[in-house]
């Protein structure tokens, strides 16, 4: 029997590795789109915003995934924020217009958006669902915005397609929670700012788990948070590494120290003291168990695995 196909574009970050594996072990060919020239085993090339020979391979996909987007971990200046908004934009347009040429087009279309869209969400105020969550008006948020935009303004009428709201992923092989344990080595997993702000995040096995449900349910189609159902404080997030760690020392990070650092990193202090309160609803809707619905179960699995 012929593997289910599933296209990955932007696949070669960290959770783009994870689910080649994941998926590929369920028993699907994976094949990335990746900007990398020259050729390699299940990879195909692409610019992100052209079509180009790659689009054959979506023919008869069960699934297309897009992952594609620049870091946001940089300065907001007017020249990032353009390379920001340009490349969600674009990868998400040009796959757009290669699904609508298939003669048989994909059966499933994910594509990343972040919980980020929801506005700051301070103290008792409810947390964010698919439902009712208060959509944000800054820069990162506008970003999310436009790039949700133009995913749905896509002609894919045969393709059934869902949006990825999704909160940080945590886990050992990439992305922040590895800078986030040596930080905490060195004593910096103490609050930061006033460490009242919510933090929503997912581990990656889940992650992998919500989208082969995604995939798997013919019913499941618009807009899914993608987190754990219980963000955690800040404080409490970096009292957990403490506890694991055990620094020597702890120093203090109150903002306008961390507004100095976020300008000699090249980055912006949105990252962590954003109040993200997100709750997956719809998933929850489903009947979808975590693995790991708290986050010292989750750090606890994964921590380990750093040290």
């Amino acid at each position: 029997m012929e593997k289910p196909k599933m296209i990955i574009a932007g696949g070669n970050g960290f959770l783009g590795k994870h689910l080649v594996h994941y998926f590929t072990e369920l028993g699907y060919q994976v094949i990335t789109l990746t900007r990398k020239r020259g050729y390699r085993i299940g990879m195909l090339h692409w610019d992100g915003h052209t079509l180009g020979p790659w689009t054959k391979a979506l023919e008869g996909a069960a699934v297309v995934l897009n992952l594609a987007g620049r870091s946001v971990d940089c300065r907001y200046h007017i020249v990032n924020q353009y390379a920001i908004i340009r490349s969600r934009l674009d990868s998400t347009k040009v796959l757009g217009e290669a699904i609508a040429q298939c003669q048989n087009p994909p059966a499933v279309w994910l594509n990343a958006s972040t919980a980020t869209i929801y506005t700051d969400t301070r103290d008792e105020q409810p947390a964010n669902t698919e439902a009712d969550g208060c959509i944000g008006r800054n820069f990162s948020e506008r970003v999310a915005q436009q790039w949700e935009a133009e995913f749905w303004v896509a002609a894919t009428p045969h393709t059934r397609r869902a949006a990825l709201r999704t909160a940080i992923v945590l886990g050992a092989g990439g992305g922040a929670l590895p800078v986030m344990a040596r930080l905490a080595r060195w004593g910096l997993a103490t609050p930061q700012g006033d460490g009242r702000q919510w933090m929503s995040w997912l581990h990656i096995d889940d992650f992998c788990r919500a989208l082969e449900l995604l995939i798997a349910r013919p019913n499941l189609e618009g807009t899914f948070n993608l987190c754990a159902p219980q963000p955690i404080r800040n404080e409490d997030f970096n009292a957990q590494l403490c506890q694991h760690y055990q620094p020597r020392w702890q120093l203090p990070q109150p903002k306008w120290l961390l507004e100095i650092g976020a300008f000699l990193l090249r980055t912006e202090t949105e990252l962590i003291l954003k109040s993200r309160k997100v709750v997956p609803q719809r998933l929850l809707a489903q009947g979808f168990t975590f693995r790991f619905p708290t986050c010292d179960l989750a750090l606890s699995n994964l921590l380990p695995q750093l040290t």
